[in-house]
């Protein structure tokens, strides 16, 4: 059974970078899809992130695009995301996790104002 934790959120202020952490423990890394996802307030949860750590491929939500970069650390089993150029839209409860997962994390809060 896998297992993601993630850590590292903070309040910043607009324009401002912050990066994410998530421990994997559990199963095959290299075998593994993880992905990034948010819920804002009064919001449904949206994954903003996503990469195949067997092949490498990502994927990221419009919203996103451009500014959020997903990456990882095989020899210390992290997933990392990368925020840059923040807004206050991008306030929200981060979690790590892979997709059709059925059970969340407390997640992590990012908080963008300021």
């Amino acid at each position: 059974q896998v297992q993601f934790v993630e850590s590292g959120g903070d309040s910043v202020q607009p324009g401002g970078s912050l990066r994410l952490s998530c421990a994997v423990s559990g199963g095959d890394f290299n075998y593994l899809l993880v992905g990034w996802y948010r819920q804002a307030r009064g919001n449904q949860r949206e994954r903003v992130a996503l990469r195949n750590m067997g092949g490498g491929s990502t994927n990221y939500a419009d919203s996103v695009k451009g500014r959020f970069t997903i990456s990882a650390d095989y020899a210390k089993k992290t997933v990392y995301l990368q925020m840059d150029s923040l807004k206050p839209e991008d306030t929200a409860v981060y979690y790590c996790n892979t997709p059709g997962a059925t059970r969340w994390g407390q997640g992590t809060q990012v908080t963008v104002a300021p």
